[in-house]
């Protein structure tokens, strides 16, 4: 009998083990075969038409930009191409932001705008379809940007777009701002550049300049806005008649961001200054949406809305900045002296999150006593934490999650986790950078948003993350 006991517990002890040990950390498990860079079935499908009115929202479809491009012979290049462009963004980003904090009170006035480097080099991936003046129209998504724009006829210069240019001279509602108007005195604030005057009639024409020498110019117009079945009259935005830069094959870009100028805030008395958006993965054929309006029942989050309040940052007051004050790796908290100083901001805009440089090295060296005994390979650009996984079908990686004052939590999708430099998966990085200094400012990327339904509230000024698988059906 009490042999029996004895092997009993011995039995115990090691189910015990044994559970401990499978269970160290939560992980879930990624199938690699799900990421394959295939070709678009239908070309014309990706530049979606569809939307749809539910509950007072307007609800667009979206879709990643990669697979509208046009043929992609080499996605290995493509996915390397777009982490040194991204990281491009991020440099811009951090020299404009340093120029905004300095103290100089001109030169705060001069760059106290939302940054729009990243359109220069298609990093800002999600596009959707919009009505303009009777014609529709693909934008590029960015909350990094207040001053929607888009292609126009007569162009000087205008780079390839497969839709047609937007022709004012055949809308009946086209309207040009003029130069006294309080439209065109909010571009100092919306681009960094003010109105300029035109001649005869005196339009406003505005101007918006990017550190690689890309630039949209063009008058400042006004026509009807169409969002699903929402009808926006008089919407100012930028009638571009000269534009240079690769912004892949959308018309021009919609921006979300704070100024008076944005799309947030000239249709605040429709859906009351709030938006969501759900990012898709880069399948083909996945699509995400675009929610305008504040009616939380037209979400599809499997998981409770948390909320955290925007940062109050008179300096930086229009961008999206967050209090990050933690992270855990498999469920293991990583503590960094850095939490809860400086903000994070979080951008549609930048592909990569960036860490300030001790909270990366605290979730790297987290991330690789958890993910042990897989093949190194070498880094690429701005990720240096990488691996041969060319040989497995599916592997088990750790959970990265990220934690906000007032406790909302942002749980990193699967696909958010690890990024292809290789297309057949003999390079797979980590996928989250660190900033060169600690006193920059962190960003979260749209790579780490993906799957989830981000809500912003720039009225209650507040933000939200809950669990959610893109899908526009």
């Amino acid at each position: 009998m009490v042999l029996w006991a004895s092997l009993f517990c011995v039995l115990l002890l090691l189910l015990s083990s044994a559970n401990e040990a499978s269970s160290y950390g939560e992980k879930e498990l990624l199938s690699l075969k799900r990421f394959q860079w295939a070709q678009p079935s239908n070309k014309r499908n990706c530049f979606s038409r569809k939307s749809r009115t539910q509950n007072g929202a307007t609800i667009l479809e979206m879709k990643h930009q990669d697979h509208c491009s046009g043929l992609v012979r080499d996605w290995s290049r493509m996915l390397q191409k777009r982490l040194s462009v991204d990281d491009i963004r991020v440099t811009s980003l951090q020299s404009r932001i340093r120029k905004m904090v300095s103290g100089k009170t001109e030169a705060l006035f001069q760059t106290q705008i939302p940054i729009t480097s990243g359109v220069k080099l298609q990093t800002l991936n999600y596009i959707v379809m919009v009505t303009l003046g009777s014609r529709n129209i693909t934008v590029i998504v960015d909350t990094g940007s207040d001053l929607t724009w888009v292609q126009c006829q007569p162009c000087k210069t205008c780079y390839t777009q497969p839709e047609p240019l937007f022709n004012p001279t055949i809308s009946p509602s086209y309207q040009s701002v003029q130069c006294n108007s309080r439209a065109c005195q909010s571009l100092q604030y919306a681009t960094g550049n003010s109105g300029l005057c035109g001649n005869n009639p005196p339009t406003c024409n505005y101007l918006v300049t990017y550190g690689d020498g890309s630039y949209t110019r063009g008058e400042l117009g006004q026509d009807n806005l169409v969002l699903g079945t929402t009808s926006i009259e008089n919407f100012v935005f930028g009638c571009g008649r000269n534009n240079k830069g690769l912004f892949g094959a959308a018309s021009g870009l919609m921006g979300l961001g704070r100024s008076d100028l944005s799309l947030i805030s000239q249709t605040s008395n429709v859906f009351g200054g709030v938006f969501s958006y759900c990012l898709p993965d880069t399948d083909s054929e996945a699509s995400g949406s675009l929610i305008l309006g504040g009616d939380s029942s037209v979400y599809k989050n499997s998981t409770p809305i948390s909320y955290t309040r925007m940062a109050p940052n008179p300096q930086l007051d229009s961008f999206y900045i967050l209090n990050l004050t933690g992270t855990s790796i498999g469920g293991v908290s990583v503590q960094a002296p850095s939490f809860g100083k400086g903000g994070i901001l979080i951008d549609s805009g930048t592909v990569i999150t960036r860490l300030p440089p001790s909270v990366y090295r605290a979730v790297k060296t987290e991330f690789l006593k958890q993910f042990s005994g897989y093949p190194t390979a070498p880094g690429f650009s701005i990720l240096d934490t990488c691996f041969n996984l060319l040989a497995y079908e599916e592997v088990n990686i750790p959970t990265v999650k990220m934690q906000f004052e007032g406790g909302a939590e942002l749980n990193v999708d699967i696909t958010g986790v690890f990024y292809f430099v290789k297309s057949d998966a003999s390079q797979v990085c980590l996928a989250l950078a660190s900033l060169s200094y600690e006193d920059e400012i962190g960003i979260i990327g749209n790579y780490q948003q993906r799957n989830t339904r981000v809500i912003y509230d720039t009225t209650q000024r507040i933000l939200g993350f809950a669990k959610e698988t893109c899908s526009f059906t």
